[in-house]
């Protein structure tokens, strides 16, 4: 499949005004070899295996529903990040750091780390770091290729969200609070996207 033309690909579920998302793992001479096409609308998820995507029905994960669920958020995520290898480090805080160990299968050399308490009853494994903190993030300025901040840390962190982005790199809120766009915008951050509840922006100063 020819890469420009995802940009053209409209979700088959939500209709012509919800465009599709590409995560792909192979990419060759500007073909899609291997990926998937996501909606970021109603997150359901298409392949694209061998240059073919097949659009005709979405992923239902009926062999193991929690599996493909949390694979399908995962590719998301990836794609709003804009991240699709390492190396580097992603931060996923809150609720969705459950999907860490997704994203981790997904980005080769990309370390995830998931900020939040209910990943202490993980285990350890490569590619996922597991902490818990306050509203402060402890991490140094400027570090981080992305930021996904979710559930109450999309108010509560949102300054330091953006205080630990790498230049260029994007952070999204999911849910975004009022007044979100003028706070990021203050804050050095352009806005990228946004529906429904999620704002994704990137890091211009």
């Amino acid at each position: 499949m020819y890469l420009p033309l995802t940009d053209l690909l409209a979700c088959p579920v939500c209709g012509p005004d919800a465009g599709l998302i590409l995560y792909a793992t192979e990419l060759r001479d500007r073909r899609v070899l291997e990926g998937a096409l996501g909606c970021p609308q109603c997150r359901r998820q298409w392949p694209v295996r061998g240059g073919f995507a097949d659009l005709r029905a979405a992923s239902t994960g009926e062999d193991d529903a929690a599996g493909a669920a949390d694979r399908e958020e995962a590719i998301r995520i990836a794609a709003l990040l804009g991240i699709t290898q390492g190396p580097g480090y992603l931060l996923i805080v809150g609720p969705a750091a459950r999907h860490a160990p997704a994203v981790a299968d997904l980005l080769e050399h990309v370390e995830v780390v998931g900020v939040d308490p209910s990943l202490e009853r993980h285990d350890e494994r490569a590619g996922v770091s597991r902490i818990a903190a306050g509203h402060a993030l402890p991490f140094i300025d400027g570090r981080v290729r992305g930021v996904w901040l979710s559930g109450p840390a999309a108010t509560q962190s949102m300054e330091d969200g953006v205080r630990v982005l790498a230049q260029r790199g994007r952070i999204v809120l999911e849910p975004a609070p009022p007044g979100a766009r003028e706070r990021l915008a203050s804050l050095g951050v352009e806005l990228v996207a946004e529906q429904d509840a999620t704002v994704l922006g990137a890091r211009v100063r």
